[in-house]
């Protein structure tokens, strides 16, 4: 969304979230895309927080010690597509009329003002044109981005002393987005949920467009503390029973009795999170409009989860049954390998939702040469 450099070179995608930092580098091969570099790094909590990187010294580090360490092909470019914090951004689709394109950027800024809460100078404005699904348009739909400078530029500075060049700074949503809808086009809303380590993400996609995103404070986090402070067990422990039990409250491998206090004590923060779900979608009902999806189209008809947190056990069949709506682990390959394939040797399916902003950030660095 946010373009520094127009150039046709190799670009790998690096996604910086506030407990761990993430690569992905694509190639194109016969047949459609390859994976050729990956690796995860931890980022000690405090360096950043809620989305803002409070200590620039210690991210570069961490950056050049998660480059040396890369599983696959060492990287030899220097370009990168970095992600920014999802809680800090402000995303809309406006109405704008139809008009030349050199003169739609200034007409846009104009008409940014109107939904963006900070001045137009604190921030970094990025926009995309939104094509419709179906119909055409007596006006254009633009999805606009914007972040606050004091946000970006921390993150900018970081990566040009970590030895990088920015060819683009992308939303997480929208590079979620692109790896987890096929040919980035819906005919019916979809609701992505990503489940991170501090935080979970809504983000409405429709049509060719995200709708609206937002993040809320329930996190795997924040389950592993409720088995932690229920069970009165350590941290580690309860880590290790969530990935176990889950929400399987008569799980037979697990040995019932411990099945059944896992579940209780994941119960109300997943009671948190399913109320604050229905909020989202009854909002998307009652404000969605110049969608210009085909005749027929109805409200959200599925949910794509990913996200370390989506692997949880018995977590699609709970919330489908509380949402009443179809609920399913999202493939982030589906826009990478030919069906019917859902993974890579090097990198399993599991593992791999966790890195689905990572590979939509790849995928634009794929997509920019074509």
């Amino acid at each position: 969304m946010f373009e520094f450099l127009n150039l046709k070179s190799e670009a790998f995608g690096l996604d910086i979230s506030d407990l761990s930092l993430k690569i992905i580098k694509l190639k194109k091969k016969r047949g459609g895309l390859g994976l050729t570099s990956f690796g995860e790094s931890q980022i000690k909590p405090g360096i950043i927080k809620e989305g803002e990187n409070k200590y620039e010294k210690s991210l570069v580090w961490i950056i050049r010690e998660a480059m040396a360490k890369i599983k696959g092909e060492k990287l030899k470019t220097k370009y990168v597509i970095a992600s920014l914090p999802e809680e800090k951004a402000y995303l809309q689709v406006i109405q704008m009329p139809i008009m030349k394109e050199e003169e739609l950027m200034s007409a846009v800024i104009f008409e940014a003002e109107n939904y963006i809460p900070l001045p137009i100078e604190d921030v970094y404005l990025g926009f995309q044109v939104v094509l419709p699904i179906y119909n055409h348009l007596d006006h254009t739909d633009v999805l606009i981005a914007a972040l606050p400078k004091n946000t970006v530029d921390p993150y900018v500075s970081c990566l040009a002393k970590a030895g990088l060049i920015p060819q683009f700074l992308e939303i997480e949503s929208l590079a979620i987005s692109r790896a987890l809808i096929k040919n980035e086009a819906s005919n019916s809303p979809v609701l992505l949920v990503d489940f991170g380590a501090t935080r979970t993400s809504l983000i409405m996609f429709s049509g060719h467009s995200l709708r609206f995103t937002s993040s809320i404070p329930i996190s795997s986090q924040k389950f592993t503390e409720a088995i932690s402070q229920t069970l009165k067990v350590s941290f580690k422990k309860a880590e290790e029973l969530k990935l176990e039990q889950g929400l399987l409250k008569d799980n037979p491998p697990a040995g019932g009795k411990e099945g059944e206090k896992v579940f209780e004590a994941l119960i109300p923060a997943f009671t948190d999170l399913t109320e604050q779900i229905k909020k989202h979608l009854s909002f998307y009902q009652t404000h969605s409009s110049h969608e210009h999806l085909p005749p027929g189209s109805k409200g959200v008809e599925k949910i794509l989860l990913c996200g370390g947190g989506a692997n949880l056990k018995g977590l699609c069949d709970f919330l489908s049954l509380e949402l009443k709506t179809p609920v399913e682990v999202g493939n982030p390959w589906i826009n990478i390998l030919p069906k019917p394939l859902k993974e890579v040797p090097e990198l399993p399916y599991k593992e791999s939702l966790k890195y689905a902003t990572a590979l939509g950030l790849a995928l634009r660095g794929v997509k920019k040469n074509d």
